[in-house]
């Protein structure tokens, strides 16, 4: 017998799959770069729900770990290509020229 909150993470899982499959939609078919950054960031927080959802199904707390992992993933992937789309480059060489 399923308890409710069975139920809801069933539920849950399924929504977020086809959320998932809308927001790679947007990153292939997006009309700018900042749209398809978006949806990538967007996707590993949905990412991250989902692996949380399934830590509570199985009753898990090592996979809290990888949530946390691919949250600071997405956060550093996020800022690098924000500043890619800003400056034109992620890493500046010439920072410490005398020019």
């Amino acid at each position: 017998m399923n308890t409710f909150l069975d139920v809801v993470i069933i539920f849950s899982l399924i929504v977020l799959s086809f959320s998932m499959l809308g927001m790679v939609y947007r990153m292939i078919s997006g009309p700018t770069l900042h749209d398809k950054i978006v949806a990538l960031d967007t996707l590993g927080i949905m990412l991250m729900a989902m692996i949380a959802l399934v830590a509570i199904s199985l009753n898990s707390a090592y996979l809290l770990v990888v949530v946390l992992l691919v949250g600071i993933l997405a956060f550093i992937a996020t800022i690098a290509l924000a500043k890619y789309l800003e400056k034109g480059v992620i890493i500046e060489n010439d920072r410490d020229s005398d020019d």
